[in-house]
Order: structure tokens, then C-alpha cells, then sequence
């Protein structure tokens, strides 16, 4: 049960909500993150409530649904208030600030320094909005009363998101496996095919009215898709290619020819071929979560000649039966960039190096679900992104996450350096950078996951510039496979990050105060040249003697080992 009342909810969003972003901000990320299904760096990317912003808090350019949807969240701190009309009607009268190039070009000269401006020049909106739909989404924490839900009944361009929504749509990690209810569907004037195995175990395959299937209980709250391996996936090709043949009544039809159905495990399974009735009890989807929920949000579109081919197989609850035919039903699945790599020759010897070398303390996962309980887990796509920044040398691009196993696969991982000690010295690293950016004073950039990113490449020209540090770039096999030396290694970087935030607190000071670090972040440019500027302070600071290069904290700290 997810907790929205005020002051539970600042509980629900608490990983969030940070300093400097207000609670109704907070409350929309973590809305875009949990329901939306953006990643952090894009649901950060999103939101633009701050002063000055227009009544606009957040600005997603939706290409599933061919439309700019535009967001405003409230938080109510009384659990008895509801949202009334004339919220929604000063809410609809903001979009008009987005209705066509001219008063998009007006808002953008009105807002000046403010985050919507910037929103807007990063979304290229003026050129594009004529292309797009504007559709406001009004999230709130509380329902909405009569007077509201008449004036959202009576205007389309707009969406009431409230409690009894996010209390439906939320997916809870402790609902059952199977939902208890029962429902029964016509299969009037169609063949039905059956294959019994025994008096437990049968399986019925019907072409199923697709608006009968979006009638079972579970699909807005996915608890009904709780047997299957994965859940929706949100805006990805497939799903949009299955939203197009849902909204062409052309191709209800034909459905069944290019769709490859869906499977329903049930506890009970009756087919009453007299009155051509098939009903099943405790009813769970383990293979089909896709097209069951594209069917579900766009059930208005949805005709009676619009029919899914769905296997229907009763089995016991209790049976090995069931979870082997959740497994085997989704062995054809499409897999990922990451997947195809996970038996790669480069894979198999980063995780032979891990065992030979890191036995006792960490395990490289290569392909998704694999683990070691006993031994701190890395993921090679972690790694991968710790290499890009720090190798590679483009930490703009690690909240692109497929090009590690894909476009820049060979440049991360195909090099000779790279091994389970080099891993463990960007990891080792990159848990003291996530330290040290706590005493970032700008709290809103040090928790954007772009900049621990950041700060990792600056490292890395900061020790290119150190005779030892350069060493330890080449080769860092002799600084992290002892544990006490790792340790050792860890207390000089960490000196090295202090002056650096010192530094970066310096530079962003200097910066105009509402720059767009979500898009500067992005831009090599901007990033070099961010960087540049504190390798420079701080090898000034070096040659003047007021701080110790890299190689003299480690002598000093070596020589505090030995004695």
C-alpha cells in the first residue's frame, strides 16, 4: 500500500526528496520514476519547478502518444481536502502559454532565467509544437470533488491524477501471485482447441474478446502480471507498434495473425462448449504483459472485432508446473544489447579475474540475474559506465546506458587494461566521489547522476598530470589487490576529491545562479571546460606548496603503513 497522506507521503517520495527541491518537485519525480517509467536522469530532466516557472512544473515530450504533456503537482498537507475547479481551470489556462510557436516564444522571452525557459530550448519546443498535442496532467496526492471532475470530464486536454489512481496503478512488492477472482468470457461462434494432461493440468486456446480481457481484475495495478518475469516496459518499439494496431480498427481482425497472444495460468478452468463460456478462477498473465496493458490504456479503442488468441492453462498452485511454465513462456522474450555479451570471451575473463584475484570479496555479474549472496555484487554494466567516464573519457554519455554494449562496447571494454583490478580501482573511487559530493553545496546537481560521472573524468586528468598518478592509470594492479594497500589508496584519493568539491564549489559560484546543468552536463564542451578549470586550481594549489600532489599523500601515507 503505497502511503500518500501528508506526512506519510514525504516517507513514500524520501529518496527524492533532497535539498533544494521543493515537495510537490519530489513528488512529481518520483511519480514520472514510479509510474511514467522514466530513469532518474530523465524524470530529473523533466521537472522545472522552481520560481518563476510559469505554474508549469515539469514538461515530457510523449512520442507514444504524440503529445507535450504537461505537468502540475500539488501536495496536500490535509488528507480530507479534495481538488476543486478552479485549480484545474487556472492549470488549463497555463497551457494556453503553450498553444502554438508565437506564445511558446512569448513564454520563453516572459520566463527569462527561469527553469521552464530552459526546459523548453532544451525540448526545441517553438519548432515542434505544432506537431504535438498539449495534453496537462494535474497530479495531486488527494482526489478531486464534483466541480473538478465535471470540468475535467468537459475538458480533454486535461488529466486528474490523484489518490485513488496511484493507490490503483502502484505496484506493490507483496501482492499474491495469482489474483482470487473469477471471470467468465464468450467465445460464441469460435473454435476452441484442448489438451488435457491430467485431472489436474489442461490448457484451452481461444481467440478472446480483447474488451473482455481488460476487464479482469489486476491489469491497472499489475498485480495480475505478479507470475510473470517482467512487467511493462513502457514506450519501447513493440508496445508502440501494438498501440498503432490497437487504435486502427482496420486491423482488429487481422490481430490474431500478427500477435502472438497471451497465456493465462489459472487455479480453476471451465469451458462450457454448450453455451460457448470459458471461466477461470485465481487467474495470473505470464506471458503477455505488454500487450495487455498497451489493450488496457487504450481500452477506448477497443471493438468486438478486436479478439487475442489466449492460452489458457489451469494448473495447480502448488505444482512445479508453474513456475516452469512461467520460465518457459518467456524464454522468448527479446533480450537486451547487454544479453548477447553476457557469454562474450571479454566477459567470461573479467569475471575469471574476479574469481582468481577477488574470491573472498566480489562477483561480476555478465548476464542479468546471476549473483553470489556471500560476495559484494558488480554488474559489467556498472563498470562499463565507471570506464566510460574515466577511460573512454566521455562522462556526458553514461545516462546513455545501452552504448555500453552496444556502439561503444569495443572502446570500454575491448583493451588490454582493462581487468578485475582496474574495476575495482573505479569502484573503489567511485564509492569515495559519492561520499565526497555531499559537501557539494549545490545539493540538486550533486544527486544529478551525471556528476559523480563528471567528477570521476576530472580525477582522471588530475592524475594524469602526477608522475605516480600515471602509474596508477596504467597499471592499478599493485594499489588495490592487497586490501590494507586498497585502503591506503582510497585515504589519498580521498584527499584529492575534498579539494576538488572545494574547487567545483568555487566554479559553480562563478556561474550565473540558474545555469541548466541538466543540459550543460550533456555537452562535451561544457564539461571539458568545467573540468579544465579545476584541474587548473588545483595544480596551482599543488605548485605552491598549499596542498600535496597525489605521489606525495602517497608517500607519506606508504611510509605510515611501513612503520
Amino acid at each position: 500500500m503505497v502511503l500518500l497522506d501528508y506526512p506519510d507521503i514525504l516517507h513514500t517520495i524520501r529518496d527524492v526528496l533532497i535539498t533544494g527541491r521543493t515537495e510537490s518537485a519530489s513528488f512529481l519525480c518520483w511519480y514520472l520514476i514510479n509510474y511514467y517509467r522514466l530513469d532518474d536522469v530523465e524524470a530529473v530532466d523533466t521537472i522545472c519547478d522552481q520560481p518563476g516557472d510559469k505554474g508549469i512544473d515539469g514538461i515530457y515530450v510523449n512520442e507514444n502518444q504524440n503529445t507535450i504533456d504537461v505537468f502540475q503537482s500539488k501536495i496536500s498537507q490535509s488528507s480530507e481536502s479534495t481538488v476543486g475547479d478552479v485549480a484545474l481551470k487556472n492549470f488549463y489556462g497555463t497551457l494556453s502559454q503553450l498553444k502554438d510557436r508565437e506564445s511558446v516564444m512569448a513564454l520563453i522571452d516572459s520566463a527569462g532565467d527561469a527553469d521552464v525557459a530552459k526546459l523548453i530550448k532544451r525540448l526545441n519546443l517553438a519548432d515542434n509544437i505544432d506537431a504535438y498535442e498539449v495534453r496537462g496532467i494535474f497530479l495531486s496526492n488527494i482526489d478531486i470533488d464534483a466541480n473538478g471532475q465535471a470540468f475535467i470530464d468537459s475538458t480533454p486536454q486535461l488529466i486528474f491524477v490523484g489518490k485513488q489512481v496511484l493507490t490503483q496503478e502502484f505496484i506493490s512488492a507483496t501482492r499474491s501471485n495469482l489474483v482470487s477472482d473469477e471471470y467468465e468470457f464468450d467465445v460464441f461462434g469460435y473454435e476452441t482447441a484442448q489438451y488435457t494432461v491430467d485431472d489436474q493440468t489442461k490448457s484451452i486456446i481461444a481467440p478472446v474478446k480483447a474488451n473482455e480481457l481488460v476487464q479482469l481484475t489486476g491489469i491497472g495495478d499489475q498485480s495480475i502480471f505478479a507470475p510473470n518475469l517482467r512487467g511493462h516496459l513502457g514506450n519501447t518499439k513493440v508496445n508502440r507498434d501494438i498501440v498503432r494496431s490497437i487504435k486502427d480498427p482496420d486491423k482488429h481482425k487481422l490481430f490474431p495473425l500478427f500477435h502472438n497472444g497471451i497465456t493465462v495460468i489459472c487455479e480453476n478452468l471451465d469451458h462450457d462448449s454448450d453455451n460457448a463460456r470459458i471461466t477461470v478462477q485465481g487467474y495470473g498473465i505470464v506471458n503477455g504483459c505488454q500487450s495487455m496493458k498497451s489493450l488496457y490504456d487504450n481500452r477506448r479503442y477497443i471493438g468486438d472485432d478486436l479478439r487475442v488468441l489466449t492460452r489458457f492453462i489451469k494448473v495447480d498452485k502448488e505444482s512445479d508446473l508453474l513456475p516452469m511454465i512461467t520460465t518457459y513462456s518467456n524464454n522468448q522474450n527479446g533480450i537486451k544489447a547487454r544479453d548477447f555479451k553476457s557469454n562474450n570471451a571479454i566477459q567470461v575473463r573479467l569475471q575469471e579475474e574476479f574469481e582468481k584475484h577477488y574470491n573472498n570479496e566480489f562477483f561480476l555479474e555478465i548476464k542479468a540475474g546471476e549473483s553470489d549472496e556471500s560476495r559484494e555484487c558488480i554488474s559489467n554494466e556498472a563498470a562499463g559506465l565507471l570506464l566510460l567516464a574515466f577511460d573512454v573519457k566521455e562522462p556526458w554519455s553514461t545516462h546513455q546506458k545501452y552504448k555500453v554494449f552496444d556502439e561503444k562496447y569495443t572502446d570500454i571494454f575491448a583493451r588490454p587494461e582493462v581487468n578485475a583490478d582496474r574495476i575495482i580501482f573505479l569502484k573503489s573511487i567511485m564509492q569515495q566521489i559519492q561520499g565526497s559530493l555531499d559537501s557539494l553545496e549545490n545539493q540538486l546537481i550533486a544527486n544529478y547522476s551525471l556528476t559523480r560521472y563528471i567528477m570521476l573524468y576530472t580525477l582522471r586528468e588530475i592524475l594524469e598530470k602526477d608522475e605516480l598518478g600515471l602509474e596508477l592509470i596504467r597499471d592499478p594492479q599493485q594499489f588495490v589487490r592487497d586490501v590494507a594497500t586498497r585502503d591506503k589508496l582510497i585515504q589519498c584519493i580521498r584527499h584529492i576529491l575534498d579539494d576538488m568539491v572545494v574547487d567545483a564549489n568555487a566554479e559553480l559560484k562563478e556561474i550565473e545562479e540558474e545555469f541548466d546543468y541538466k543540459s550543460k552536463f550533456k555537452s562535451p564542451e561544457w564539461v571539458r571546460l568545467f573540468t579544465n578549470k579545476i584541474v587548473s586550481s588545483y595544480i596551482k594549489l599543488v605548485q605552491r606548496g598549499r596542498v600535496e600532489s597525489f605521489q606525495e599523500e602517497w608517500s607519506k601515507t606508504i611510509e605510515g603503513l611501513t612503520n
